[in-house]
């Protein structure tokens, strides 16, 4: 329902065999270039601003171009940056250039939505570092958000570099430039003093270069969650996920290709493998690919306490993944007491939908659970029947029963928010939604429908609750399969500000209407007076706003404020609850938007920041 901006898309190929391989076998010496296509499109949701890809040719003779890029903005950036790409290769073609770009061993593919506010071309992926030597050229992209920008920024400087923007992607780049410059001269010296010199120097290099020294130089200073990857200009590649596991990677090797994407199911259908065929990067851990071809897996970092992003397996991810479609039904079947309870404990007047397209398979596992729970009281109904002329009837009746499940709400139109402006847009927004009519008994039925998540409740407001009123039902209640977002997103999702939660304005709202103001005013003077502590000192005191109140306070509250003047309904919010979240996705306990525990230092500080500038109205930071 509402489109939250969140971690960008990565997808790298490394083919192992020579070009004329790909050829012979599969038809086509664009094989490399066709497959990155392909893991782009099918992780589209990925990043909708803008996308690029990069490429690198081995072995190409002085004064030829080698290394390939191309970048565009918007929605449709993947077409546009794969039309230019086979443009440019057909006018190769024709001119007999002496390397066709695009058409190398060494891939890379970035889709990008912005976390930081800022856009542009020059803040598309992949980036990359020119040099005359071959090894020490990088191209780099990324799913990640560095919450320590300022030390990475001071530890540079530190060098003598002097960056020229100050934005955690820019200054990874110099940060692992100097890093890679590092490992050059170590080499040089080494075959410079055994006789080495000119392209036989450079070759050697080339062939020695170990990117894990680079890693290892660079990653210690990092704090946020992210898979950074890279291409160097010999041809070695590498992609490295964060200690914690926060942001998701996995890959695929055998003696064709070597693959690297931020979804399994992605790389499944791509190459037509199984589960089992594609595994995941460790946290801390590298998966590199040396020019000769080799791949190995290799440790960076030490792992960490798992971190894994929860709200990757809610919201974010393609639904065609094995263990996330379980998941996301187990989230619905989590929720089935709270809805229960919502509704009364009437089901025969209760018809129960979704909000297309994300929550439906949530839909489904909450169906599911709502049908046990009709089949048990069938069981009792049935077992109190007395053997009187009127029970063949009445069993029959019973076991008639069956939750109404109907799609009530329609994704009507894509709504283009510049053709209006205020009031205007207001109502645009109030029609990017439908319903179906003649299924809800008018102020008879409850109406039930469930999201993945409400994290601002704009769209509920302003169209949701709108339409579903239309229906004339006695009860709205609006489930989310996610609990309630307290606290900002520092590790790549666009969850930065404070004042856009609804949960963290609603506690506000019942903190102020029950005279205690003060409670405010003490969070923002102990936020404002860890400023200039180190992060590791930092304590995430915004937890304080929230603990006059139960979850259901706050939902109370919610619901409120999300209802619009007018509405006839009774209007309810239903979130999960935390403990059954965790039961539901056992394997991915990272919670700090919902929680408020931040896995890093940086996250805690970065809360802290967030609600300074709440209180000091600065709309604009982050």
């Amino acid at each position: 329902m509402e489109l939250i901006k969140h971690e960008c898309g990565v997808a790298m190929i490394r083919l192992l065999k020579p070009l004329e391989y790909y050829r012979k076998k599969y038809g086509t010496e664009s094989y490399g270039l066709n497959k990155l296509y392909l893991l782009m499109e099918k992780q589209h949701n990925r990043g909708q601003e803008g996308a690029g890809i990069g490429c690198v040719k081995l072995d190409v003779p002085p004064g030829n171009e080698y290394i390939f890029r191309e970048r565009a903005e918007g929605s449709d950036a993947i077409r546009t940056i794969f039309d230019n790409a086979h443009t440019a290769m057909e006018r190769a073609r024709r001119e007999n250039a002496a390397a066709v770009p695009f058409i190398g061993e060494a891939y890379m593919g970035h889709l990008r939505y912005s976390t930081t506010g800022r856009s542009g071309l020059s803040y598309v992926h992949p980036f990359l570092r020119r040099n005359n030597w071959s090894a020490r050229n990088m191209l780099l992209c990324g799913n990640f958000n560095m919450t320590n920008v300022d030390e990475i920024f001071a530890g540079i400087t530190a060098t003598g570099q002097h960056p020229r923007l100050y934005a955690d992607t820019f200054l990874l780049l110099e940060q692992l430039g100097h890093a890679l410059d590092r490992e050059n001269e170590r080499l040089y010296e080494l075959h410079r003093d055994s006789g080495e010199k000119g392209l036989t120097l450079a070759a050697s290099i080339a062939r020695d270069l170990n990117v894990a020294n680079m890693l290892r130089r660079c990653a210690p200073t990092w704090d946020g969650g992210y898979v950074i990857c890279g291409i160097v200009g010999n041809g070695d590649l590498w992609s490295m996920r964060d200690p914690k596991g926060i942001r998701p990677a996995f890959w695929y090797a055998d003696d064709e290709v070597v693959v690297i994407a931020s979804e399994r199911p992605v790389i499944q259908t791509v190459f037509d493998l199984t589960e089992n065929d594609v595994k995941e990067l460790a946290p801390g851990e590298a998966l590199i690919v040396d020019r000769d071809s080799t791949w190995r897996l290799e440790r960076i970092l030490p792992e960490g306490d798992n971190s894994r992003c929860s709200f990757e397996r809610i919201y974010f991810s393609r639904g065609s993944d094995a263990d996330i479609y379980k998941e996301r039904k187990e989230l619905g079947c989590q929720l089935v007491p709270q809805v229960l309870e919502a509704v009364d404990y009437d089901t025969d007047n209760t018809v129960f939908s979704f909000i297309p397209n994300t929550a439906e398979v949530a839909f489904y596992g909450m169906i599911q659970g709502l049908e046990e729970h009709l089949i048990q009281k069938k069981v009792d109904l049935l077992a109190a029947l007395t053997q009187d002329s009127d029970g063949r009837r009445r069993a029959e009746e019973i076991l008639r029963k069956r939750i109404r499940q109907e799609k009530v709400t329609i994704k009507d139109i894509k709504l283009r928010t510049f053709i209006a402006e205020g009031a205007s847009r207001d109502d645009l927004a109030s029609h990017v939604y439908d319903v179906t009519y003649g299924i809800v008994r008018p102020y008879t039925d409850s109406l039930v429908v469930i999201d993945d998540s409400i994290v601002r409740g704009t769209t509920l407001r302003q169209s949701i609750i709108r339409i579903l009123d239309r229906l004339h039902p006695r009860r709205i209640v609006i489930v989310s399969s996610a609990p309630q977002v307290r606290y900002p997103d520092c590790y790549g999702i666009d969850m930065s500000r404070m004042g856009e939660f609804i949960a963290f304005r609603a506690a506000i709202e019942l903190l102020r209407e029950r005279g205690r103001q003060d409670i405010i005013d003490s969070v923002y003077a102990r936020c404002k007076a860890q400023e200039g502590l180190p992060k590791e000192e930092c304590v995430n005191y915004v937890k304080e706003i929230y603990a006059p109140f139960s979850d259901e306070e706050i939902s109370a509250k919610i619901a409120e404020m999300l209802t619009p003047d007018g509405t006839q309904a009774e209007v309810r919010i239903v979130y999960q609850k935390l403990a059954d979240m965790h039961r539901a996705i056992p394997g991915h306990p990272g919670d700090w938007y919902f929680s408020g525990d931040y896995p890093t230092p940086g996250g805690t500080r970065l809360v802290s920041h967030a609600f300074i500038n709440y209180y000091e109205g600065n709309v604009e930071a982050r």
